[in-house]
């Protein structure tokens, strides 16, 4: 029996057999070294049944000698109000796989606390990559091994390789939570992210103009949905993200206060300011009976769904093919700088989370921001109304 302390523990040499070090200071608590070398922090108790128990706290080097006292001092309160550590814990990883484990945390974590939208990725990479590699193993046998193996099998999309690491940590940072996996076990730790490399697209003047003969041609066609080209020019008169386009509702758009108003968002609650181009497409926008959103659906009464493919077409039509759905965001906000209007007016244009903390400095008036989005949506509006140039094709190659 000794005090447990850092010097003590790193004084011990391995034997033949597995001793234990029982602290001086907490009955119950010890360090069990193995002839391997290996040292871990246990708890001895008796559980209601009178049994003499032993549980595993945690590795030492995972923990240090307060950390695993202050686990141990949880246990054995645990064993006194008469429940029993080693058997919630083994109870906890019986026939844990993956695939159950990430059921559980689809509907104990995800759907409880994240956006709809959110969940859906985490769905989507749970069924792509985490459980072909992973789905069938043991959730507390999991290593670091496996899961830069799996990190690594996927290079060729290194974007979703990080997504992935991502939550698979905070799966398994949930498993020690819950007493699936031990403490400090965590095999995402030193799994390292591919690098990524920010992705910045917007529009100039010119493919702007492009951009709004493709759909003045494609709405008097009708080979697209209204309600799609309504969605994209709205995108780029307010800097609105996708998903709060599409999912906009009649009761959220303000006329008389010249905004949107949307109860959530990525962000959580939100208001857009409306410049007077924005205005304009909504009062064009027809109403459909029954139906309170926007941008209608194919099915009566809901919103549009998926426009990629829509903008796909749009895009290739007006010479545009590597212009994402989200840089017409980013285009609202370039034109917004450029139009010499300060960061903290764009952050405000754009709603960014960290928007508060420019609001600490600096406060905007309604009128100003409604002034700033009438400058910027008149920008980009004058540009979608231009006639594109057309291109120059030089007949003679030797000339």
């Amino acid at each position: 029996m000794a005090k447990l302390t850092k010097r003590f523990i790193d004084s011990l040499r391995p034997r033949e057999r597995d001793f234990v070090v029982w602290d001086a200071d907490m009955p119950g608590f010890g360090i069990r070294v193995k002839p391997s070398g290996r040292k871990s922090f246990v708890v001895q108790y008796r559980n209601a049944q009178g049994r003499s128990r032993r549980l595993t706290v945690g590795v030492y080097g995972h923990l240090t000698p307060a950390e695993a006292r202050k686990e141990a001092r949880l246990h054995l309160a645990d064993a006194d109000r008469g429940m029993d550590p080693a058997e919630t814990r083994t109870e906890a990883r019986k026939a844990s796989t993956v695939a159950e484990f990430a059921q559980r945390y689809l509907l104990e974590h995800a759907r409880p606390k994240k956006k709809p939208l959110s969940v859906a990725k985490d769905e989507q990479l749970l069924r792509l990559y985490i459980l072909p590699a992973l789905g069938t193993h043991k959730i507390d046998a999991i290593t670091k091994r496996d899961v830069a193996r799996l990190i690594h099998s996927m290079i060729a999309v290194p974007i979703q390789a990080n997504r992935v690491l991502s939550l698979l940590s905070k799966m398994f940072n949930l498993a020690e939570a819950w007493g699936v996996r031990p403490d400090h076990s965590n095999p995402c730790r030193h799994v390292e992210k591919y690098r990524e490399k920010p992705r910045e697209r917007f529009l100039g003047s010119e493919e702007l103009a492009t951009l709004g003969h493709t759909l003045r041609k494609a709405e008097r066609s009708g080979k697209e949905m209204p309600s799609v080209i309504t969605a994209i020019r709205l995108l780029l008169l307010t800097g609105a993200r996708v998903n709060e386009i599409l999912t906009l509702k009649w009761n959220y758009v303000d006329i008389e206060r010249r905004c949107l108003r949307l109860p959530d968002s990525k962000t959580g609650a939100k208001v857009i300011a409306l410049g007077a181009p924005a205005l304009e497409v909504l009062q064009a926008v027809e109403h459909q009976q029954g139906n309170p959103y926007v941008c209608p659906g194919a099915k009566p009464g809901h919103h549009l769904v998926g426009i990629r493919k829509a903008w796909h077409r749009l895009r290739l039509k007006a010479g545009l093919p590597d212009v994402r759905l989200h840089d017409l965001r980013h285009s609202f906000a370039s034109t917004a700088a450029a139009s010499g209007l300060g960061l903290p007016i764009v952050g405000s244009l754009l709603g960014h989370a960290n928007q508060s903390t420019t609001m600490k400095y600096v406060h905007f008036s309604v009128g100003i921001v409604n002034e700033a989005a009438d400058r910027v949506a008149g920008l980009i509006s004058d540009d979608l109304q231009k006639v594109p140039r057309p291109k120059v094709v030089n007949l003679n190659p030797k000339g």
